[in-house]
């Protein structure tokens, strides 16, 4: 098995999960690695963003191998809230926070592991693969920074992002397209004691649309959800506008086009139904992708799972990642889990072991 410096690992992380990097507030982060990268010996370049998207910036970064292939590797470095301030602790090899935010190894990591391996490729004096880095802002919540990456500087046909849960060892190798819609809906106000057959009531526009939408679990390859609403000002008022986000997702692109048409022509003829008018905005975040387990990259992850006695577990999932956006952008990339759990919440962990597994995976993949 391969030798990775544990402790220096670890530290590194924990250094890293210490930095305020909420969507959107990522400069620090990005300067501190744009930094440490430089140090270790990579070419490092600063990619803007627009300003909407971050204070900071993504990162590319590239270190010259003597073995014949390139690969990129990819992590985002924002995390979701609550994420400030956060106080990591380590108790019987398990990483978490103190219990008022969330740890922050999504993607945090995954950043570390590459590091590391690198750092021990090059103490080694070990031949590698040429490594170039993407390291992305505001992944969380739309994807944004993967959306803004200035591909011109990719020189590598293949990738692997490191942002996924599960067993080490996990490969996710299909992932869905996402919908997101935001509907408004327009109404008539009046006085809810005095004339309230004058009115037309938002809510109950929303309500009777939704009562006949398929929603949640559609089938093994779709779901669908509406996760906000907001709307009315007072209880003696009938409610004259709804505002709602919703959103569908699916493996199958036409199954994801279907679903949509399905609850956007609901709420359309429902309006129209009550008197009222409503606006949709829909917009595709991102499509789906499917790379086959026999492809070349697939295979390539799997031997060096297999290297180290890890078993390769190819998966589909039912989220989001920058591997979606670089796939759809025409680099082949694959997600694989580092190891984090219950991530987004407060008890999210990590542990000791999986860090350290997924870094020695990435010293077999790269040197081999």
């Amino acid at each position: 098995m391969n030798r990775i410096n544990q402790e220096r690992l670890i530290r590194h992380f924990i250094e890293l999960v210490k930095i305020d990097s909420e969507s959107g507030n990522e400069k620090q982060i990005a300067q501190t690695l744009a930094a440490q990268l430089s140090e270790i010996g990579f070419e490092v370049r600063q990619l803007a963003v627009p300003a909407d998207v971050s204070n900071g910036f993504n990162l590319y970064a590239r270190l010259q191998g003597t073995l014949p292939e390139s690969i990129l590797l990819s992590c985002h470095m924002d995390t979701v809230n609550p994420g400030k301030e956060i106080q990591p602790q380590i108790i019987d090899g398990v990483i978490s926070s103190k219990g008022d935010t969330i740890l922050g190894g999504d993607d945090k990591s995954g950043i570390a592991a590459i590091m590391e391996a690198v750092r021990c490729l090059l103490a080694d004096n070990q031949a590698h693969k040429t490594i170039e880095l993407a390291f992305t802002v505001y992944e969380e919540g739309g994807l944004r920074g993967s959306q803004h990456f200035d591909m011109s500087c990719i020189e590598s046909k293949q990738a692997i992002v490191l942002d996924s849960g599960g067993p080490i060892g996990t490969i996710i190798t299909v992932a869905p397209g996402q919908q997101s819609l935001k509907i408004n809906i327009s109404g008539k106000p009046a006085h809810a004691g005095l004339a309230p057959e004058e009115g037309v009531n938002a809510l109950t526009v929303a309500s009777d649309a939704i009562s006949q939408m398929k929603l949640s679990r559609i089938d093994h390859e779709t779901t669908a959800n509406i996760g906000f609403v907001k709307g009315g000002g007072a209880t003696n008022i009938v409610m004259p506008d709804l505002y709602l986000e919703a959103e569908a997702r699916s493996l199958d692109d036409q199954k994801l086009q279907a679903q949509v048409d399905h609850m956007v022509g609901l709420f359309e003829r429902t309006a129209v139904k009550h008197g009222a008018a409503v606006e949709i905005e829909s917009c595709r975040s991102y499509n789906a992708y499917c790379i086959a387990e026999n492809d070349p990259l697939v295979s390539s992850v799997k031997a060096a799972f297999t290297a180290n006695d890890v078993e390769p577990l190819p998966r589909s999932t039912g989220g989001g990642s920058d591997a979606n956006i670089f796939n759809e952008k025409g680099l082949k990339t694959v997600n694989l889990s580092t190891g984090m759990a219950k991530v987004h919440t407060t008890d999210e962990y990590i542990t000791v072991a999986d860090m350290t597994s997924i870094t020695e995976f990435l010293y077999t993949y790269l040197s081999s």
